[in-house]
Formats: structure tokens, C-alpha cells, sequence
């Protein structure tokens, strides 16, 4: 249970370094006039809500894990 944790927390901060990897690529585009700032804001609010999501679902897969474990 406590290595199901552990592999847990490292699964939230590997997406929240994906996150931050294209938050700037995101903020590089726009110094780069590639996209607008009403752009870069929206595609910044999409990558925090699928970051939202996926730490979510992580949450619940550990969840059901620990508790299958505990079970057993």
C-alpha cells in the first residue's frame, strides 16, 4: 500500500512537469506571435484541466488499489 502511494506521487509529479513543459512551449508560441494571448490563455486553462483530470483518475486508481490490497 505504502509502495502504491509512493508510485502514486511520483505519477502526479511526472504530469505536473508534462504541465509545466507546455505551459511554456505554450508562452514560448505566444512571444514568438505564433498565437494571441486569448490562445495561449485557453490552451493553458485545457492543459490545467486535463492535469486536473489525470491527477484525479490517478488518485482513484491508487484508491482502489490500496484498498484491494488492504483487503487481501
Amino acid at each position: 500500500a505504502k509502495q502504491c502511494k509512493e508510485l502514486g506521487e511520483k505519477t502526479k509529479i511526472a504530469m505536473r512537469d508534462i504541465r509545466r513543459k507546455f505551459n511554456e512551449q505554450v508562452r514560448k508560441q505566444k512571444t514568438d506571435a505564433e498565437i494571441t494571448e486569448d490562445q495561449m490563455k485557453k490552451f493553458e486553462k485545457i492543459i490545467q484541466d486535463l492535469t486536473d483530470r489525470f491527477c484525479k483518475d490517478s488518485d482513484s486508481v491508487c484508491a482502489e488499489k490500496e484498498k484491494e490490497i488492504m483487503t487481501v
